[in-house]
């Protein structure tokens, strides 16, 4: 089968599509012949190796994890001895690792756990291969750590982002007034989705205005801490989800949340979001009854993962960026 590999960590020059031997599933495994795949900033950064302390984990010299691809949708083509939710024919979507391939298994790798869910009839796998990484990211961040309320001021920034398209939409469905924070290219297309107001952020700073807001959800980590807390309102929440790539950036925004939180009644945190059934299943009826639509800004072959992983490396991808192979469901729309 054909996948995409690389040996070494660098740029997206080492990637390559290649023959490979088709993988078995475990006796707790699925294997899932993939209809489609989402690139997100995780897998670039395993593959450049990331900051020292996660090159650490990954392999100092070769990296442990040589196959990219965490975000799937595809059919289930065989399935191991202990599995009983699925059969063999089942659409799903979810997560596991090296989705960037023709067939792919839900078994673990270092740590990092798969997820998988049937996916609504209604929904592409284009789209539902978009969503697993970062609508639960947005779901999570908003509903389990920001505790999102009706009738809330809330600010997403970096609105225009894979996980910022979500957000926003997430939010309103929770009843909040949503702002959205992109670039003036982007504009109509967080008001299209739900924003009732955006701010471009090269002509205004979100920090030095007026406003004040109950939830901020940080896709970007471009505005320092003090900043943000300052349009806090009193019992305001901020909620991390993007931080510098370098290692120090990382460490110093979590320790630095964690100092400012102690400081008056305002919540400032980091987190990642945790891949589980019972979210992605949330996501799913999301979309599957319209209330969320992904972004889906291109698609790429699975020979043109370096080209993909080349734009979304640009940081200005609308949305998601998925790569698509053809599966005999196709015909069921784009997304």
């Amino acid at each position: 089968m054909k996948a995409v590999v690389y040996e070494g960590f660098g740029s997206p020059d080492i990637l390559r599509c290649q023959d490979v031997e088709k993988p078995a599933p475990g006796e707790n495994e699925v294997l899932i012949k993939v209809c489609a795949a989402s690139i997100n900033p995780l897998d670039w950064k395993l593959m450049k190796g990331g900051p020292f302390l996660i090159r650490i984990l990954l392999g100092l010299g070769k990296p442990k994890i040589r196959r990219p691809g965490v975000d799937v949708a595809g059919e289930v083509e065989a399935i191991g001895r202990n599995v009983r939710q699925f059969k063999p024919g089942d659409e799903v979507f979810g997560t596991c690792m090296g989705a960037f391939a023709e067939y792919a298994t839900s078994a673990s790798v270092f740590g990092l756990k798969s997820a998988l869910v049937i996916k609504p009839e209604n929904v592409t796998f284009d789209q539902a291969a978009s969503a697993p990484v970062a609508a639960l990211t947005a779901l999570q961040g908003l509903r389990d750590k920001g505790r999102i309320q009706a009738g809330q001021q809330v600010l997403v920034n970096g609105a225009a982002g894979g996980v910022g398209t979500f957000a926003v939409q997430i939010a309103k469905l929770f009843g909040a007034h949503v702002t959205g924070v992109c670039s003036a290219g982007n504009v109509n297309l967080v008001r299209s989705i739900g924003a009732d107001r955006v701010i471009d952020y090269i002509r205004n700073d979100f920090t030095q205005s007026g406003e004040r807001y109950d939830l901020i959800l940080d896709c970007v980590g471009n505005r320092s801490l003090s900043a943000c807390r300052r349009v806090l309102n009193p019992q305001g929440t901020l909620v991390l989800v993007g931080a510098p790539d370098r290692a120090t950036g990382i460490v110093a925004r979590t320790i630095g949340a964690l100092v400012w939180s102690r400081l008056g009644t305002k919540k400032m945190l980091f987190f990642i979001a945790r891949m589980n059934k019972e979210d992605l299943t949330t996501v799913g009826e999301f979309m599957a009854t319209g209330k969320v639509t992904p972004v889906i800004d291109k698609r790429f072959s699975l020979s043109e993962a370096r080209e993909a992983f080349q734009y979304m490396e640009k940081g200005h991808a609308r949305g998601k960026v998925v790569i698509t192979l053809a599966c005999k469901s196709e015909t069921q729309g784009t997304g």
